[in-house]
């Protein structure tokens, strides 16, 4: 088993997951065969970058986690929102942040009514 293949299969394994995807679904989304799929799941997979860039974008999957598996990662919650703010237009992105700053101020300061 090559050191990349664990990293690989896990990570693709934990983000089809996520989305609740089936492996059929995670291939035809891609447009890469079911097998293939299978395979990295089972360690066994070594893509070509055809296969492993579709793959990673269907599933909304950080790079990072395949590249440096030792590396803390997010919670699903935050990984979903990054994707969300990275998939934004810069006018929604500026549309966007004030309600984002007025939520967070209002769940923060409940937060500290509490604690307090």
């Amino acid at each position: 088993m090559q050191s990349y293949s664990r990293p690989l299969g896990d990570a693709v394994k934990r983000a089809r997951a996520e989305l609740g995807f089936t492996q059929n679904q995670v291939a035809e989304a891609a447009d890469i065969d079911v097998r293939t799929v299978l395979n990295i799941e089972n360690y066994k997979g070594n893509p070509k970058m055809e296969v492993l860039f579709p793959l990673v974008r269907v599933l909304k999957m950080d790079s990072r986690e395949i590249f440096y598996p030792e590396m803390r990662r997010e919670s699903p919650a935050i990984r979903r929102l990054r994707f969300l703010i990275e998939e934004c237009s810069e006018e929604e992105a500026e549309a966007l942040a004030p309600a984002i700053e007025s939520i967070l101020s209002v769940l923060r300061s409940k937060t500290a009514a509490t604690v307090g």
